[in-house]
């Protein structure tokens, strides 16, 4: 069903993994899309318009302020108005505390956290005039819980939550909601990454690393997909979700249920 058709969705770090399967979600749906990320985006924007949606692409690179500003007058010049905004862009980066530079930790903290005050801060005014708006931070279960070696991304990602809830407080009596879905793992770009690592490290193979990772923390054993996040997404989106406000959503095979 086409339960968005009119709507206009912004999603950050979209032309690959989790921003990718939203943004199909939400095409299919029946929401026009703006893509941003540094993927393949000929691929994205061709899988994304396979709903039939409208799709453009702005390249903005969201640790600078100004660049994030073009990026939302682009997204209203071309549909009017950001109806749907998902923070999701993310960059990770593993060191001790006392080896994590300086220069690691500010690009951490402009891309996970300050980048999602700046969209949001843009988008709140032509959501108001609107009396509508969906507010969606893709934040990870590392805003709840921590992990050791991910100083700058899990104080990113709590933050976000903080934000989250901060803004939601701002909005709770106009028609705009604000809320964080908490991913465990997913089979990111990012997280393949991390596993090849484990597994040079430890000289192990691909798929053994994968399952270590996978039950280190995840007691399901099974990867969460971008499709069930968007899923997921769209409830958020629904009129059934008008009154859930602030909301921290963890979808994560019961990790912070341990």
């Amino acid at each position: 069903m086409k339960t968005l058709s009119g709507k206009s969705a912004l999603i950050t770090g979209s032309t690959s993994g989790i921003g990718l399967g939203i943004a199909r979600a939400l095409s299919d749906a029946g929401a026009n899309v703006v893509l941003n990320g540094f993927g393949d985006v000929l691929a994205a924007k061709e899988f994304v318009g396979q709903a039939g949606g409208k799709v453009i692409y702005h390249g903005a690179d969201l640790s600078h302020p100004d660049q994030i500003a073009d990026l939302m007058r682009y997204a209203e010049k071309e549909f009017g108005s950001i109806d749907i905004l998902v923070n999701n862009a993310g960059i990770q980066h593993l060191a001790p505390v006392e080896d994590f530079s300086t220069e690691r930790w500010n690009s951490i903290i402009a891309l996970n956290l300050s980048a999602g005050f700046h969209t949001t801060r843009l988008a709140v005014p032509s959501m108001k005039k609107k009396n509508w708006g969906r507010i969606v931070n893709i934040v990870s279960v590392h805003g709840l819980v921590a992990s050791s070696h991910k100083s700058a991304y899990v104080a990113a990602k709590h933050g976000m939550i903080g934000l989250t809830k901060g803004v939601a407080l701002e909005l709770a009596q106009t028609g705009i909601t604000c809320n964080a879905i908490c991913p465990g793992w997913v089979l990111t770009p990012l997280v393949e990454q991390q596993i090849t690592s484990k597994a040079a490290q430890q000289g192990i193979s691909y798929a053994e690393a994968q399952s270590q990772l996978l039950l280190e923390k995840q007691p399901s054993g099974v990867f969460v997909t971008p499709e069930q996040i968007g899923a997921l997404l769209l409830f958020l989106c629904s009129d059934a979700a008008a009154e859930v406000r602030g909301a921290a959503w963890n979808i994560d095979g019961g990790w912070i249920a341990q």
